[in-house]
Formats: C-alpha cells, structure tokens, sequence
C-alpha cells in the first residue's frame, strides 16, 4: 500500500537507528596521540563588546579542537557546532573560558583550543573634513584550557597604516616612496582590554594611519604628516613594544610590521615578542 508505513518497519528504523556504530568511538591500535583535531573555518554569528556603542555584531571564523588520545579513532565533529550554539550570540573573551571547558566536557578531552578571527569596525572621522567612515580591522580571540583546567587566553588586533621610508627621503632630491603596510598586535593580560585601546597605540606608531574616507583637504593632511614622521618596519615595531612595556597590565605580547613595499616585488617584515 503507497504512502502507508507499518507498524513493524518503524521498529525497524528505530532499532536501526539506535544501533548505528559509532566509529569515533571505536579503538585506534596505532597508539599515536594528536595534539588538535576538530573544526576548522567555521563561519558563524557572533556579538563582541563595543566599547562605544555597548556590542556589535559581526561575522567571525573559527577554529575548535580537542585533543585526542591514541586510543581513539576520531572525535565527534558536530559537537563543536553545537557548544557554539549553547553561547550563541555572544563568544567573546568574557566565556571563552566557558565555551573551553564545555569542549573538553563534551568530547571527554584533556585539553581544548578556540580560535576566533571576526572583522570589528570603528566609525573614524577624517582629520580635517570630519567626513566619517567605516574602518575594518581584524581582530583575534585566542584560548587554551589545558589538562589542569589552566586557561590561556591571547587577544590579537591587526590594523592597516601607512609608512614613509627615511632612507628614501634622506636621499632623494624630493619626495620618498610610502606604502600600506599591517601591524599585529597579541597580549596576555592582567585585566580586560579593549581593542579600541590597541588599534590607537597602533595606529599612532606609524607614520599616519589609515582612513576610509578622505576629502582633498584630509589627504593633503595625512600626506604631509606622513613624510614629517618617516619609519621604517623597525621603528613601528620597537615604538609600540616600548608602551606595550610601560603597560603594568600587559604580562606578555608580540608585535609584527609588515610593509607592502611601492618600489620592491617583496615586504619588510619586523617582528619581536617580550618572551
């Protein structure tokens, strides 16, 4: 008869279904241990702190993994998704901690990371014209529960700015070339700090920094300010770790410049960490 299922197939199906193998957790007998296994480039909602308006919400990819003892075949994947979900929409650095220890509950793991990248945007006037804009950074939340329950946790910005080389400018009859370039900022911390506070400590260590919108009057500014503070990939990076060390609530950081190079088919690159 179409359409009709009995009474005797659906407690087959049902049977079927609770008797399903479950081969992640079956024994491995190559007896080798992996440090990280989970998900990877999870694109998912999220809603972080702003310091101006309260939150803001934004986009964000993230990585999830357990660690797996050698007695297993795999780890079950879609538990990641659904911890994510438990904290839905707010995964910030206030319960990742939380969001670590459910991970390692869930997947009976020792040990458990989180890695979750999200564009954060800041409205930013231009400097003569006032005419406002969206600026884009990516920032970065990191954490680490280890086997004891001790939690690491790094917070990351990544800001866009200019520089203006002083060995062109030192030697050449006029002008000297500059370029885009991209600092990155990590810390481990004492107490909350906000990523407003970093992009600005960033952006003011460059020879200028960058803007979404600029009128005539605005470039003119940024230009000329630019080639009156030239710095080289080395200069931005020893600046900032200079009131990253005068910072009692920074415990660690690391700090990278990378310039785009306008007259060069390469980047340069400084890079230092306070250890």
């Amino acid at each position: 008869m179409h359409g009709f299922i009995g009474p005797a197939f659906r407690q087959i199906s049902i049977f079927k279904f609770f008797t399903m193998r479950d081969i992640q957790n079956e024994r491995d007998y190559r007896n080798i241990t992996l440090d990280k296994v989970g998900i990877k480039n999870l694109r998912y909602p999220i809603k972080v702190l702003d310091r101006k308006n309260g939150y803001q919400h934004t986009v964000a990819s993230i990585n999830m993994y357990v660690d797996l003892p050698h007695r297993n075949k795999g780890t079950h994947m879609s538990r990641f998704v659904e911890i994510l979900h438990l904290f839905r929409p707010e995964v910030s650095l206030k319960n990742i901690s939380d969001v670590l220890e459910q991970m390692k509950k869930h997947l009976n793991a020792a040990s458990a990371h989180i890695e979750v990248t999200f564009p954060y945007f800041i409205e930013k006037k231009a400097p003569v014209s006032d005419s406002p804009g969206l600026m884009d950074y990516t920032c970065r939340f990191q954490g680490y529960s280890d086997p004891e329950g001790k939690v690491d946790l790094v917070s990351e910005v990544i800001v866009p700015i200019s520089s203006v080389c002083p060995c062109s400018k030192e030697i050449s009859d006029s002008g000297a070339h500059n370029q885009r370039g991209e600092v990155s900022v990590a810390t481990r911390f004492k107490k909350f700090i906000w990523m407003e506070d970093m992009i600005t400590l960033v952006e003011q260590s460059a020879s200028c920094d960058v803007y979404s919108v600029l009128k005539r009057v605005d470039e003119k500014r940024v230009t000329e300010k630019s080639f009156a503070n030239p710095k080289f990939v080395e200069d931005i990076v020893r600046d900032i770790a200079k009131k990253l060390k005068e910072d009692e609530n920074i415990t660690w950081f690391s700090v990278s410049a990378e310039n785009f190079e306008s007259i060069h088919n390469h980047s340069a690159f400084a890079y230092m960490t306070s250890g």
